[in-house]
């Protein structure tokens, strides 16, 4: 007779509005600090790289990091948190887009936490072979 695993819990219960996954990652030992708290360095990072997800698909090509409008740590991470990056667009212009980017945090799987811990809003344009500004398709 086989037993029934448990189901489990997906993060976060309630997705950001209109926000896609695009990204899950664990911080392993060589991105924290000598409290055990990951280096913000290494978060904005992986928030870039989520960021980028969704523009790139709509610029259908080559895009480039122009602008961090906005980023905002809201709790520390932790060795052995699982991260989960959302983003959504929220602005296409002539040859940029913008998006959000939320960060949230499942802890303690014996007892899962999901918590918010970073959000930013980023801006990238779309490039062509010579790194110069291109339009966006429409």
């Amino acid at each position: 007779m086989t037993e029934a695993l448990p189901t489990p819990r997906m993060a976060p219960a309630t997705l950001p509005n209109g926000a896609e996954l695009v990204l899950r990652v664990m911080p392993m030992p060589a991105d924290a600090n000598a409290n055990g708290d990951v280096f913000g360095g290494w978060i904005m990072a992986q928030v870039d790289l989520a960021g980028a997800v969704l523009p790139v698909r709509i610029a259908k090509g080559r895009i480039a990091t122009v602008a961090v409008n906005q980023f905002v740590f809201k709790q520390p991470v932790s060795i052995g948190d699982l991260l989960s990056f959302y983003a959504r667009v929220t602005r296409i212009g002539n040859t940029s887009i913008s998006v959000h980017v939320e960060v949230y945090a499942e802890r303690n799987p014996a007892d899962l936490q999901v918590v918010k811990v970073t959000e930013a809003d980023l801006t990238y344009v779309a490039i062509d072979g010579h790194g110069q500004p291109r339009p966006v398709p429409r």
